[in-house]
């Protein structure tokens, strides 16, 4: 694929004019990549695998429960930071998936939910991750985790993957108390890692969530899995792709243009 830059480059020859420019970088201003930093939930880690379980629970109802679940819990980040009512994830988690089965007609057995929430902490990273990870780090590349998860949740599904020792930093939302796409949230990765924003690519399958990271500062990389429409934020990713490997063409690319 070809990142979003380089086709605005090809476009338009030496000139990067934009009508929402603040997000796009000419050749000349773009700084060496020192640090990737990623989304965890549907980037890293399969959040839609939940509905085989589901739907072995539910028969006929595992595919909408796992998507209402998702959109549901979103929603409820987002509602909890913009009202200053924060809570942490696994809790808003379980909050969406009680709802979820309420709208559906879906009878929600303790038995159940703890079946659910136990197989979401520990939901499979997707198959070419490992091999994406160790090639960005063995560019020398600093790798950090920047999640709405709480920290026993990232905990338990970093390790479960046997991704623990790939990352540097394990970041969590929760010493925010907000949110993404809450700047609070974002300026973790740069106090932690010390880098300047401009300095470290973000990471997400969701489109909103890398326009967050946008209007903060970041160079960005959609993993559009999904082949997903642009969100119309006024803002775009930097580049975008289907998987992890079209991210690291798109740092191969970048890294020889800074």
């Amino acid at each position: 694929m070809i990142p979003l830059y380089r086709q605005l480059t090809s476009a338009a020859g030496s000139s990067t004019e934009h009508a929402h420019a603040s997000n796009w970088w000419t050749i000349e201003s773009m700084k060496p990549i020192k640090a990737i930093v990623f989304d965890a939930y549907g980037t890293l880690f399969d959040v839609y695998s939940i509905g085989v379980l589901a739907e072995a629970l539910f028969p006929g109802k595992g595919e909408a429960l796992a998507t209402l679940w998702r959109d549901r819990q979103i929603d409820y980040t987002r509602l909890r930071t913009l009202s200053g009512r924060y809570k942490p994830f696994d809790d808003v988690t379980r909050d969406a998936l009680v709802f979820a089965c309420k709208k559906l007609g879906i009878h929600l057995s303790e038995e159940n939910c703890t079946a659910l929430m136990d197989r979401y902490a520990k939901l499979p990273p997707f198959p070419e991750n490992r091999q994406v990870l160790l090639a960005l780090r063995a560019r020398g590349l600093k790798l950090a985790i920047l999640s709405n998860g709480n920290p026993t949740m990232l905990e338990i599904v970093v390790q479960g993957a046997g991704f623990a020792e790939l990352f540097d930093h394990v970041l969590s939302a929760d010493s925010a108390r907000k949110f993404k796409t809450a700047p609070e949230a974002y300026a973790l990765a740069a106090a932690t890692l010390g880098f300047g924003v401009d300095e470290m690519v973000f990471v997400s399958s969701n489109c909103w969530d890398a326009c967050g990271a946008s209007w903060y500062g970041f160079p960005t990389f959609w993993v559009n899995r999904s082949v997903a429409p642009l969100e119309e934020l006024d803002i775009k990713p930097e580049g975008e792709g289907r998987d992890l490997l079209d991210l690291l063409a798109f740092v191969s690319e970048r890294s020889a243009m800074a």
